[in-house]
């Protein structure tokens, strides 16, 4: 065995001790137009329409994981690794 001089323990804290999970909240709305709107209040910004709720919802989850994106693209403060979850209000 060589003997890097590392601990073998760091190693595996890494890879499993330091997993965090990104909760994002996309709240729904109908407009009076019939539109519906979904906010994701964590991510500033980050809001869509659509025809159905369906559609806006998937559009406000593709907008947030772009806003997301280009966070770690500026080097923005993000966890490592990322994991992100959605749920509608």
């Amino acid at each position: 065995m060589v003997d890097s001089g590392r601990d073998p323990t760091d190693v595996i804290s890494r890879k499993i001790g330091y997993i965090v999970l990104m909760k994002l909240t996309i709240e729904l709305d109908r407009e009076e137009d019939g539109r519906w709107i979904a906010e994701v209040p964590e991510l500033p910004g980050v809001m869509s329409y659509g025809d159905s709720r369906e559609q806006a919802l998937k559009a406000a989850e593709a907008l947030a994981l772009r806003a997301i994106a280009d966070l770690l693209e500026h080097g923005e403060p993000v966890t490592d690794p990322l994991v992100v979850s959605f749920a509608a209000a």
